[in-house]
C-alpha cells in the first residue's frame, strides 16, 4: 500500500505488502526499474522506518519506506576538488565552493555535494561549520575535527567571524542604488523565497548587511562589495531583492533567468575569523 503524500515531488511512501528484499517490494509498488533503485539507494535517497538506506535488504511485512523516486540531482565530482583547497591545517581547511553544488548532503541526495567530495579527495571525515546556497560559489570553512567544528559554530552565533560578499546586480529603471547598512526582517518560515520587510513583524528575524563598495561596470549593473552581520538563509539574496537590485541570474529573487545551471553572481570572496583552538588570526581572500 502507497501514500499518495509528495508523488508532485517524487516521494513515496509505502506500507510493505510483503516480506523480501525492499528493491522487490519497490519493483511491486513504484514505477522504477532495477537500474534506477540500485541508483536510489547509492544516493541514499530511501529511508525504511525514518532511516536512511544505503543498501538493499529484507524486510518484514507492514514496514514503512519512503523513497525520494525524483531525487535532485548535481554535478558530480570532477576530480579538481584538491586544487580547490586554499588552505589546510590540523583544525580545518578552506574551499573555494563552485556554484551549483549543496554544502552537505540532502534529504534525497547524500553523494553529490562539496562534504562529500572533500571526503573523497581527502579519504577523511570532513565536518560543516556554515552553509553556502547552492547557486553561490566562493570561500568555505570545513572542520578536520568535532572539536573545531563545535568551537567554531560556538564563534558562528556570537558573530565573530567576517564575511565579505561580492554581488553583481541590475537595477530596475530609474531605480537608486542602496548604500551602507541594510536592515530588514524576514519572515521565520522554512520555504524558500524567503520574504523580507522594511518593518519589524512579532517574530520576524533581523537580517543586517553593509554596502561596503560600489562600482558601476555597465548602465544599471553594479558590482556590490557586501560585510555580512547577520547570515540568515538566502539573506543577501532577498535583501538586494526587495531594494529592487536583485543579483544577476537569481531568478527566485526576481532576476531574468541567464543560465541552466544553478549560478547566480554572489561570491564569499572573503573570510577572517580567529581560530578558536589555537587564538591565531586567519585571513583568507579570492
Amino acid at each position: 500500500m502507497q501514500s499518495a503524500r509528495g508523488f508532485e515531488y517524487g516521494v513515496k511512501h509505502i506500507i510493505s505488502p510483503q516480506s523480501g528484499l525492499i528493491s522487490d517490494v519497490l519493483l511491486s509498488n513504484c514505477e522504477l526499474d532495477k537500474a534506477q533503485i540500485a541508483e536510489l539507494f547509492d544516493l541514499g535517497a530511501i529511508y525504511l522506518n525514518g532511516e536512511r538506506l544505503r543498501e538493499d535488504f529484507s524486510v518484514s511485512e507492514g514496514a514503512y519506506l519512503r523513497v525520494h523516486s525524483k531525487p535532485r540531482r548535481f554535478p558530480k565530482n570532477d576530480g579538481l576538488w584538491a586544487k580547490r583547497i586554499i588552505f589546510e591545517n590540523e583544525h580545518f581547511l578552506i574551499v573555494n565552493k563552485i556554484s551549483g553544488l549543496p554544502v552537505h548532503a540532502s534529504v534525497d541526495n547524500i553523494r553529490e555535494n562539496v562534504q562529500s567530495y572533500l571526503e573523497e579527495t581527502l579519504s577523511k571525515q570532513v565536518y560543516v561549520t556554515h552553509r553556502l546556497d547552492v547557486p553561490t560559489k566562493g570561500l568555505m570553512v570545513y572542520g578536520k575535527t568535532a572539536e573545531f567544528q563545535t568551537a567554531f559554530n560556538k564563534m558562528l552565533i556570537a558573530r565573530e567571524l567576517k564575511k565579505i560578499y561580492r554581488a553583481t546586480v541590475k537595477l530596475a529603471l530609474d531605480q537608486k542604488l542602496p548604500t551602507g547598512i541594510l536592515t530588514h526582517y524576514m519572515e521565520p518560515s522554512p520555504r524558500a523565497p524567503k520574504t523580507v520587510d522594511s518593518v519589524a513583524h512579532p517574530g520576524w528575524q533581523n537580517c543586517i548587511l553593509e554596502i561596503i563598495e560600489a562600482k558601476e561596470i555597465a548602465p544599471q549593473t553594479h558590482e556590490l562589495k557586501i560585510h555580512l552581520h547577520t547570515g540568515r538563509t538566502h539573506q543577501i539574496r532577498a535583501q538586494l531583492s526587495f531594494e529592487k537590485c536583485p543579483i544577476i541570474g537569481d531568478h527566485a529573487y526576481g532576476a531574468e533567468k541567464i543560465w541552466d545551471e544553478e549560478r547566480i553572481e554572489l561570491e564569499a570572496c572573503e573570510l577572517e575569523f580567529t581560530n578558536p583552538l589555537t587564538g591565531e588570526l586567519h585571513h583568507f581572500k579570492i
